[in-house]
């Protein structure tokens, strides 16, 4: 079975933190124009799923691993291409920029935290491989953020949200 990893990247902007997505561009063979964490599969000279995504991070936006503090390692997802996907939680430190890989990112978005708290995901059940799936869909200022990254972020949201009751 292939494996990814992503990092669900988090960021401080005037005192509020902020998710790091990106916008695929429609030049990548999975997931074109779909809105998600810098991330990718795993590459025979990765030496783990933490260094996969410190280093599709670094191809895809331009952000060092000096810039990226790995918080820790949260739930592995099955995505519909049959990757196991690992999410890794990241806290990028001031002073980071950008540098987008054209053929794979056409754009950033910096969403806030506060919107995943306040905002319900719309949800779908979809029947995939004879088994019903539910799909999120949070809707951004006219993006939609669905699927895996969807997912992982409304249970990140969850797990925040019971650690801090």
């Amino acid at each position: 079975m292939a494996e990814a990893a992503v990092l669900m990247t988090i960021f401080q902007r005037d005192g509020e933190p902020y998710f790091l997505l990106t916008q695929r561009t429609q030049e990548v063979a999975t997931h074109k124009g779909q809105i998600s964490f810098p991330g990718g599969l795993r590459e025979d000279t990765d030496s783990s799923l933490r260094e996969t995504a410190l280093r599709e991070m670094e191809e895809e936006v331009g952000i060092p691993v000096d810039f990226v503090e790995v918080l820790g390692r949260f739930n592995q997802y099955m995505a519909v291409t049959n990757y196991r996907v690992t999410p890794f939680v990241a806290f990028l430190r001031e002073g980071f920029s950008v540098s987008l890989n054209p053929r794979e990112v056409k754009r950033i978005l910096e969403v806030p935290l506060r919107f995943f708290y306040q905002a319900k995901p719309t949800e779908e059940i979809h029947h995939r491989f004879g088994r019903a799936v539910t799909l999120y869909f949070y809707n951004y200022e006219g993006d939609v953020i669905w699927g895996l990254t969807a997912a992982m972020i409304k249970d990140l949201i969850e797990f925040l949200e019971e650690d801090l009751c």
